[in-house]
C-alpha cells in the first residue's frame, strides 16, 4: 500500500460510493482518508459505511482514517406561496419571523439570532451568494433590505451573513447527537462546521473527550480573522473554500488559502484544502485543465491533504476522480520545482529539544544516504514534527496505538505502522529497521534515522536520534545491550 506521493487524499463517501467493492477500489486508487458527511445519510447508513471501511482496513493491513464532518447550523429562509419569486435589483425585500408563506416582498427567516446580530449596512447572501441583500433597517424580528443583486429565490435557500459574528454555537442539537454517535462508533477526526471563534472548538473538544481529533473548517470571515486562536485550539484545519468563497470576494480566497497552509505547517498541524477541486468530474471522466492546476497549486503550497466531495460521493466517476488526484500529486511531487518551493517555504522551528531533533533528522537524512526517517510516537507529536520538515525521504511513523496511526493518515508523508510496545531505545531501533524492510522502504544494506522519546510511552518527549543500519546482524553488533 506504499504511496508514491506524500500529500494525502480525502474521499467523501455517499450514494456513488456506498459498497465494499467501490470503497475498496477508492482505497486502492489512492484514498487515504474517508469522509463521512453527516449532512447526508442517517445513522444506520453512516454505521454501515464505517463498518465497510474498517473491514477494508483489516483486509489491506494498513491504517485508514475516518473523518466525520458535522453539519453545523444551517441558516435557511422559509417557503414561498408560489414556490419561488424573482427579486429585481433595487427592489425592497423584508425578512422576518412571520411563518406565513412568502411572496415577492418578504419571506420568513426563522433564525432570531440573525436579527439580533444584524446592523444597518449588513449584507445578506442567499442561495450561495447568487442574491445579495443590503440591510437598511432592522429589529429583533425583521430586516428591511434592498436587493443589490437580484435573481430567483425559492423555498429554503441557504442564507449567509458574512459581515457579523452570529450568536450561534457551532454545534446544533443535531450536531451534538451526531458527535456522540460517531465518537462511540470510533471515527478518528471530527470536522467542525461554522467555526467562528476558538470557543467553538473547545466546546466540541469537551464533548469528544479525547475520542477523536478536532479539525476546524475555515469557511467564515470571522474564522479567518480569529485564525491564530482557532489553530491553537484545533488538531487540524480544513480550508473550506465553498462557503469562504461565498462570504468573501472570490479573489480573496487564494491568498487566504496560502496563508492558512503555511500557518498550519509552522504549527505542525495537518491542513486539508477542500471544495470544487475536480468539480467537473461529477459528470465527466476527465477534469478541466484549470481544476488540475488548482489541485497542483495546493500541493505546491505544501498542504497535507486534498479533498474530493461530491466527485466521490455522488458523481459518476468516483474512482477516476481519486485516480486523477493521485496522478497529479505524483507528477507534481516529482517536479524539481516542487522541492524548490517546499524548501523555500520552510520555517526552521528550534524552540525545543524536539524541534532540534526533527530538524537534525531531516538534515542528516538529506546529507547522507538515508532511506527513511522512522519515528516512534505515542500521541503522534513526533511524526507531526517530522512531517512539518517536509523531508525528501519517507517518514515511517511507528506507534503501538491504532488510533494514533489512523489519525496520522491525514498528515503529509506519514506512512503509519502499528507496532508492539517498546520500553528501550534499542528495541525501538530494531523494530524500526524491521518495519522499514518489511514495508519496502529499505533493504538490509541501507541505513535509517530513528527518533523517539525516552522514557517511552510519554507523549511529547522526543529527545533522541540515531542513524542505524537495517541489517539485523549489524544492529545487534553495534548495540549489544
Amino acid at each position: 500500500m506504499r504511496r508514491l506521493r506524500n500529500v494525502k487524499i480525502v474521499a467523501t463517501l455517499g450514494p456513488a460510493s456506498n459498497d465494499y467493492e467501490t470503497i475498496h477500489a477508492l482505497s486502492e486508487a489512492g484514498a487515504d482518508v474517508f469522509r463521512l458527511n453527516m449532512s447526508h445519510g442517517d445513522h444506520e447508513e453512516i454505521r454501515a459505511r464505517h463498518s465497510i471501511i474498517r473491514q477494508i482496513e483489516k483486509d489491506r493491513g494498513h491504517p485508514i482514517a475516518i473523518l466525520a464532518d458535522l453539519q453545523g447550523p444551517k441558516l435557511r429562509c422559509g417557503v414561498f406561496a408560489n414556490g419561488e419569486e424573482e427579486l429585481e435589483e433595487g427592489a425592497a425585500f423584508r425578512l422576518d419571523l412571520d411563518k406565513a408563506e412568502g411572496d415577492a416582498s418578504r419571506v420568513c427567516l426563522p433564525h432570531k439570532e440573525i436579527f439580533a446580530a444584524l446592523e444597518p449596512g449588513s449584507t445578506l447572501l442567499v442561495n450561495d451568494g447568487k442574491i445579495r441583500l443590503r440591510v437598511n433597517e432592522c429589529g429583533a424580528d425583521f430586516a428591511d433590505c434592498t436587493v443589490e443583486v437580484g435573481g430567483t429565490i425559492s423555498n429554503r435557500k441557504g442564507v449567509n451573513v458574512p459581515d457579523v459574528v452570529l450568536p450561534l454555537a457551532a454545534l446544533s442539537e443535531k450536531d451534538r447527537k451526531d458527535l456522540e454517535f460517531v465518537c462511540q462508533l470510533g471515527v478518528d477526526w471530527l470536522a467542525l462546521s461554522f467555526v467562528q471563534r476558538a470557543a467553538d472548538v473547545e466546546e466540541a473538544r469537551e464533548l469528544a473527550k479525547g475520542r477523536a481529533a478536532i479539525l476546524s473548517k475555515i469557511e467564515k470571515p470571522s474564522a479567518v480573522a480569529s485564525f491564530a486562536e482557532i489553530l491553537e485550539a484545533s488538531d487540524g484545519i480544513m480550508v473550506a473554500r465553498g462557503d469562504l468563497g461565498v462570504e468573501l470576494p472570490v479573489q480573496n480566497v487564494p491568498p487566504i488559502q496560502k496563508r492558512l497552509i503555511r500557518a498550519c505547517r509552522t504549527a505542525a498541524k495537518p491542513v486539508i484544502v477542500a471544495t470544487q477541486m475536480l468539480e467537473s468530474m461529477i459528470e465527466s471522466p476527465v477534469p478541466t485543465r484549470a481544476e488540475v492546476s488548482d489541485v497542483a497549486t495546493a500541493i505546491y503550497e505544501g498542504t497535507d491533504a486534498i479533498m474530493l466531495s461530491a466527485e466521490s460521493a455522488a458523481g459518476s466517476y468516483p474512482i477516476e476522480a481519486v485516480t486523477t488526484m493521485n496522478n497529479v500529486a505524483i507528477e507534481v511531487e516529482n517536479d524539481t520545482t516542487y522541492r524548490e518551493v517546499i524548501e523555500a517555504s520552510r520555517r526552521v522551528e528550534r524552540n525545543s529539544v524536539a524541534d532540534g531533533i526533527v530538524v537534525a533528522a531531516r538534515e542528516i537524512a538529506e546529507t547522507a544516504d538515508i532511506k527513511a526517517i522512522c519515528c516512534f510516537t505515542q500521541s503522534g507529536t513526533t511524526a507531526l514534527l517530522v512531517a512539518r520538515e517536509r523531508p525528501q525521504v519517507p517518514i515511517l511513523a511507528l506507534t503501538p496505538l491504532t488510533g494514533t496511526a489512523r489519525r496520522l493518515c491525514l498528515s503529509w508523508g506519514t506512512n503509519c505502522v502499528v507496532t508492539g510496545t517498546v520500553d528501550r531505545f534499542k528495541a525501538a531501533v530494531v523494530s524500526a529497521a524491521r518495519a522499514a524492510r518489511s514495508e519496502g522502504y529499505a533493504s538490509e544494506q541501507d541505513q535509517i534515522v530513528v527518533t523517539a522519546g525516552v522514557p517511552f510511552n510519554i507523549p511529547g518527549t522526543t529527545n533522541i536520534l540515531r542513524v542505524a543500519p537495517c541489517e539485523e546482524r549489524l544492529l545487534y553488533a553495534a548495540d549489544p545491550e
